[in-house]
């Protein structure tokens, strides 16, 4: 950790010799019926939590504060803080998938830590940096070092330099947090486009806490990287297959019955 903490403070001193204004301005998703919802878009120099729905979606988690933080940091580089026991669960950081994302990896920072402390000190480091346009810190499981007062601190060190916090939460429960946003994240069907290439990347979002005490809300959103901007979700031609609450596979169209549908 000492190693990876002394390489984050030099690439941050680099940055430091380029100042760069702050930013306490809302940036918008792109989506209008969310923006309007949020009354413009979300916090630059806020804290934002966004929690994966269940294990099984600790990817779009990722993906959308990837997103997020590519909108607030515009062109500015940003930093990833990845608990190590994260990458276990879920696989590596790979580069030609951040690409077709829309992110140039030339502006990314990637930090491995061993510990959620670890992912606190090096995330509130990097937060210090008025240069960076993000910083996202994304930690597995329930970690009690991740406490009301721990949030505070890294909310206060984003108000002071402009920089915008993703903190994402995996195989975790929301706790206390003074974070100015929560968000429950899930994968979503996407429709193909031409030719029948894979859908643009779809998200299932629900914004469940605002620190200005907007209701709970749900949407499907769908990821333009060309734009770097969310799009509501195109419908879908046919039908999907959903897990239903009880874990078994109905197909579109059965209702009640919850039973596999008979191919051939």
């Amino acid at each position: 950790m000492r190693d990876d903490l002394a390489g984050l403070r030099r690439k941050l001193a680099l940055l430091e010799r380029t100042s760069s204004p702050r930013a306490a301005l809302l940036f918008p998703l792109g989506c209008p019926e969310v923006d309007r919802a949020l009354g413009g878009g979300l916090g630059r120099g806020g804290l934002h939590e966004v929690y994966a729905a269940r294990p099984a979606d600790a990817p779009a988690a990722c993906g959308f504060a990837l997103a997020l933080a590519l909108q607030a940091a515009a062109e500015r580089p940003f930093v990833w803080v990845r608990h190590d026991y994260a990458g276990a669960e879920t696989g590596g950081v790979y580069a030609p998938g951040l690409a077709e994302f829309g992110l140039d990896a030339a502006r990314l920072i990637l930090v491995r830590v061993k510990t959620p402390t670890d992912v606190l000190r090096a995330g509130a480091e990097a937060a210090a940096c008025s240069s960076l346009g993000a910083v996202m810190m994304e930690v597995w499981n329930d970690a009690p070092a991740l406490d009301l007062t721990a949030s505070r601190r890294l909310s206060f060190a984003g108000a002071a330099s402009g920089v915008t916090l993703m903190m994402i939460r995996e195989g975790a429960s929301p706790s206390a947090s003074a974070a100015a946003s929560r968000w429950s994240v899930s994968g979503a069907a996407s429709a193909p486009l031409e030719g029948n290439a894979p859908g643009r990347p779809a998200f299932g979002i629900t914004l469940l806490r605002h620190r200005n005490g907007l209701p709970q809300s749900s949407w499907i959103v769908e990821w333009d990287r060309d734009r770097r901007e969310f799009d509501d979700a195109a419908p879908l031609a046919r039908g999907v297959a959903s897990l239903s609450a009880g874990g078994r596979l109905a197909a579109a169209g059965e209702g009640a019955r919850g039973g596999w549908r008979k191919a051939g």
